[in-house]
């Protein structure tokens, strides 16, 4: 008898088929930073003793590993910029300052900010090649987002930035991308 999982993998099933088939073509370098960011905030769950709450962040960073590692071997996006590697190390470099600070908030912002540079190689690759991008995956993580605000038992500028921005930045990604693909047909 087969266990059904509980774990939040269905965002990421449409994107992995997807890119599978050659037909999503997601820039890697956002991958991997939204990897390290889901990673980290994993390890803060942790160190906050979430226990087994913390366990589908973890899972979700290495779902997200997984597409960047698929994404990588499909060669799905090979154009790099120096844009891309600037955001990109900017990003890197910038992820261990959560560990030094004690304050939630700044912790907050800078996970948060960490998250929205890994955005910038999507959109520019989104804006030149809009069909090579899967928006169920980005329309799922908005709703997943704005349900996950909706159901904080407390509201602070701490619990709600991360989920509302991320999921204003997937409808910013969204509409851009629906936009390009308007101008293309």
């Amino acid at each position: 008898m087969r266990l059904q999982s509980h774990i939040p993998s269905e965002p990421f099933t449409p994107t992995i088929r997807s890119i599978q088939k050659g037909e999503t073509k997601p820039h890697v370098f956002s991958w991997v930073i939204w990897r390290s960011v889901t990673f980290v905030v994993f390890l803060a769950q942790l160190a906050g003793k979430d226990g087994a709450g913390a366990w589908p962040i973890g899972v979700s960073g290495n779902i997200t590993i997984y597409v960047a590692l698929l994404a990588y071997m499909k060669k799905s996006d090979i154009t790099i910029t120096r844009t891309d590697w600037l955001f990109f190390i900017t990003a890197m470099t910038s992820l261990p300052l959560w560990y030094l600070t004690s304050d939630p908030l700044s912790a907050v912002v800078i996970l948060t900010t960490v998250d929205v540079f890994g955005f910038v190689p999507t959109f520019r690759k989104a804006y030149v090649h809009p069909f090579e991008e899967k928006l169920t995956f980005f329309v799922l993580m908005a709703v997943r987002n704005f349900i996950s605000i909706m159901a904080l038992a407390h509201y602070s500028l701490t619990t709600v930035l991360f989920p509302a921005i991320t999921a204003i930045v997937c409808l910013m990604f969204i509409i851009m991308v629906m936009y390009r693909r308007s101008l293309n047909k």
